[in-house]
């Protein structure tokens, strides 16, 4: 296999080329169905226990997830005629969009009073024009009506809120541009602010995207100019992108192919594939660069580029083979994780790290045997100076082997303990720097507001029942205790104001009505001027199932684990047990987020690191070598995630991915190593060389490699921290993996030489 590659590169070149072009294009016109899907409760699967109640209550009640818009000007009342007005347009505006299921605002409720005895129900605000009579009556209403005021009013009074349900089958990216289309027209002159998690899920992946997107190419412009400074050849570094850009190519039209021929989810490009396009960047950069390096170093001896192709190949197509299979054996690995959309971006990744090694074993040779080459350009006849530091800096390591191994043990220890201070935080608002505008609207209402964030409960009883009614009202109590819940609305809220109401709107008379019979006359007396179906998102038609939401400030991940424990310990009582009572909510299934992103990471870390060590141990033909492999990028894996730890970055949904980088670079650098040391040992023996020309050989693409590769720290420029702390973990875990390699496994693999050397049938003296 190895000759044919060669032969297919060396004697047919031009062929090859054309071959690899055509065959890119072909896959790339898939790029024709790539779908950007933004939905982030795609990215969930959906036989969770949190996702089958999410489902269950969307089937019954339409949306729960829902949106909130907060205006006015700071210190200005805002029950005025002019904001009332504004409010009035915008909310029936919004409720005309296509993906608004209904508005809940001062303009679009109802209000409930007692004339002659009777109910009457009728719109909050009447008129789109009121004056000063008609407000202070609306005013009055609001006060006498405490938690209608809460939804509606800002704590200051100079905010009106408007609350957003979606309908089910939404897309939230497109209704937020919608919202904001309608919000410009007619609260230009207001001070706006946005929140719930429906709102971020549909603002944020875009914006995310479209900034990681800005700082790749200033990444790639980066890493261009440093290949330029180590190569010295513009060919050279053209050469290297043309791979890179067709093996993206190939990439996304093979994703686009699989969502047309499978209609999987799986393969929609969504906010967790953000980072696929770094990582096979960095892949493909770094296979080039390895071929680049080594046809340089033998140009210098030879002045023949076909002779120095035909001599890089057979040196480096068992390795480059090696790094390919093990990243896809990792990747692959990702079909093991829970969160689904992870499955369909090992597979996409791997088909690019696929054609990334057809590329360079086939495009990128045949590319060079076609260059003509001047041998007696800087380029090809002298190393750079970068070239010698890394000679020189390999000299110092290998003569000091013990002093490497101790310091870099004690690092590793350091990685180990930072681990146990890992976060987990998935909250979005954190997503954001304190000075961000989205992050200062979820802030203001949050402080000012109803908060966004909420929390259901479905309640599966007779909701007719006074005593179910009851319990119901006193779990609301508990909930609205905790600092963080500003409101909680149920059906029993409504029973107890129409009860209220029915008695000349004494408040002694808030209560839940003693017998069944009271409770059944209240919903005949609203059915004369009201609707029942003003009912149908907090009660099914039968009274059989039910609905509690509390609406809530923002809270951390951890807060949000310990305040679903603190309900779940109450409805555990021996007053409750007897309601069938399910949480659900965003706040549930963050909790239950929080466990999938730790078996989606330590899932596919394990089972990548046992597989990279058993190919590798397979193709070295013993165990040790396997071993050997995942050395550096085990000791990486600990130290970026102790350092997360100990400088307190957050794990994510978004970083949780680091691992996938770490592993995809680290294993590339650790297989060349070892596959050029086994060379020098296999073909000199235990020459005092043997560990010094293994660095001359593989040092230099290593660092140059990694140091390409680190000029996508451009993410700390991001306007989004989980991008920031991707940014400074990729840089910094270029800088583990390549030292890690050069440093920890060339010193192990300097001091067993003699181990190594009698495993491979060698003779050693003693």
């Amino acid at each position: 296999m190895k000759q044919w590659y060669i032969n297919q590169s060396v004697h047919h070149p031009k062929r090859s080329i054309i071959i690899s072009i055509v065959l890119t294009i072909l896959m790339g016109t898939g790029i024709t169905h790539f779908v950007v899907e933004d939905d982030f409760m795609k990215m969930l699967p959906q036989d969770i226990p949190s996702m089958i109640t999410w489902n269950e209550l969307k089937d019954e009640f339409g949306s729960t997830d829902l949106m909130f818009m907060g205006f006015g000007v700071r210190g200005v009342d805002a029950l005025n005629p002019t904001t009332l007005a504004a409010l009035w347009d915008v909310s029936r505006e919004l409720e005309e969009l296509e993906m608004v299921d209904e508005i809940m605002s001062i303009s679009t409720m109802d209000k409930m009073e007692s004339i002659e005895g009777f109910l009457e129900v009728s719109s909050l605000q009447e008129y789109r024009e009121l004056d000063k009579a008609e407000i202070e009556v609306l005013r009055a209403y609001l006060n006498e009506n405490t938690k209608v005021k809460t939804r509606s009013l800002g704590t200051k009074g100079d905010y009106l809120n408007v609350i957003i349900r979606p309908t089910v089958d939404r897309q939230n990216d497109v209704l937020v541009s919608d919202m904001q289309t309608v919000v410009d027209k007619h609260l230009g002159d207001y001070d706006v602010h946005w929140g719930g998690q429906a709102y971020l899920t549909g603002a944020l992946p875009v914006m995310i995207r479209t900034d990681v997107m800005s700082l790749m190419r200033v990444g790639i412009i980066g890493m261009l100019l440093i290949l330029l400074f180590s190569f010295r050849n513009v060919s050279a570094v053209g050469i290297v992108l043309a791979t890179i850009i067709l093996s993206m190519a190939f990439m996304l039209g093979f994703n686009g192919w699989m969502i047309y021929l499978t209609g999987s989810d799986i393969f929609l490009f969504g906010i967790l594939n953000t980072s696929m396009p770094i990582i096979l960047l960095t892949i493909a950069n770094s296979y080039g660069v390895h071929v680049i390096t080594k046809f340089f170093r033998k140009m210098r001896s030879n002045k023949d580029a076909q002779a120095a192709v035909e001599a890089s190949l057979n040196s480096l197509i068992l390795p480059i083979f090696l790094t390919a299979i093990t990243t896809i054996a990792a990747f692959l690995c990702m079909i093991f994780a829970p969160l689904e959309p992870l499955v369909g971006y090992g597979i996409t990744i791997s088909m690019g790290i696929v054609w990334a090694w057809v590329l360079t074993t086939l495009f990128l040779p045949s590319i060079l045997v076609l260059k003509k080459w001047n041998p007696n350009s800087s380029a090809v006849s002298h190393p750079s100076h970068f070239e010698r530091f890394i000679v020189a800096f390999g000299d110092k390591v290998i003569r000091h082997p013990r002093t490497v191994l101790v310091t870099s043990v004690i690092v590793v220890l350091i990685g180990i303990v930072g681990i146990f201070s890992l976060n987990i935080e998935v909250n979005m608002k954190t997503f954001f720097k304190p000075d961000n505008p989205i992050r200062q609207s979820l802030e203001f209402m949050d402080d000012e507001m109803t908060g966004t964030m909420d929390l259901q409960l479905l309640v599966n009883a007779d909701l007719k029942s006074p005593e179910v009614l009851k319990k119901i009202s006193s779990i609301q109590a508990f909930m609205e205790a905790h600092s963080s819940v500003t409101i909680s609305i149920s059906i029993a809220d409504v029973i107890k104001q129409m009860h209220r109401m029915i008695n000349d709107n004494d408040p002694a008379f808030e209560t839940i009505p003693d017998s069944r019979d009271k409770v059944n006359n209240l919903f005949t007396m609203y059915s004369m001027s009201g609707d029942p179906e003003d009912f149908s998102s907090l009660v099914d038609y039968d009274y059989q199932k039910g609905l509690a939401t509390s609406m809530m400030r923002s809270i951390s991940t951890e807060e949000v684990i310990v305040l679903v424990e603190e309900i779940e310990a109450f409805l555990q009582q021996d007053d409750y047990k007897d309601l069938d009572i399910t949480i659900s909510g965003m706040l549930i299934i963050f909790r239950d987020l929080v466990s999938l992103i730790i078996r989606s990471s330590f899932i596919s870390i394990l089972a990548s690191i046992v597989l990279i060590a058993l190919i590798a141990a397979y193709f070295f033909k013993h165990w040790i070598w396997g071993l050997l492999a995942i050395v550096p990028l085990s000791s990486a894996v600990i130290l970026n995630f102790g350092l997360m730890g100990i400088f307190g970055i957050d794990l994510n949904h978004i970083t949780a991915l680091l691992s996938a980088i770490i592993i995809g670079v680290g294993v590339d650098f650790a297989i060349h190593y070892i596959s050029q040391f086994r060379v020098h040992l296999l073909r000199d023996g235990l020459d005092s060389n043997l560990s010094m020309e293994t660095m001359r050989d593989v040092g230099f693409p290593v660092i140059l490699d990694a140091a390409s590769n680190m000029a996508f720290g451009a993410l700390l420029f991001s306007v989004f921290i989980p991008m920031i702390h991707m940014g400074g973990l990729m840089v910094f875990a270029m800088v583990s993996t390549s030292m890690g390699t050069l440093t920890l496994l060339a010193v192990l693999l300097e001091l067993s030489k003699k181990y190594l050397a009698r495993i491979e049938g060698l003779t050693v003296t003693s």
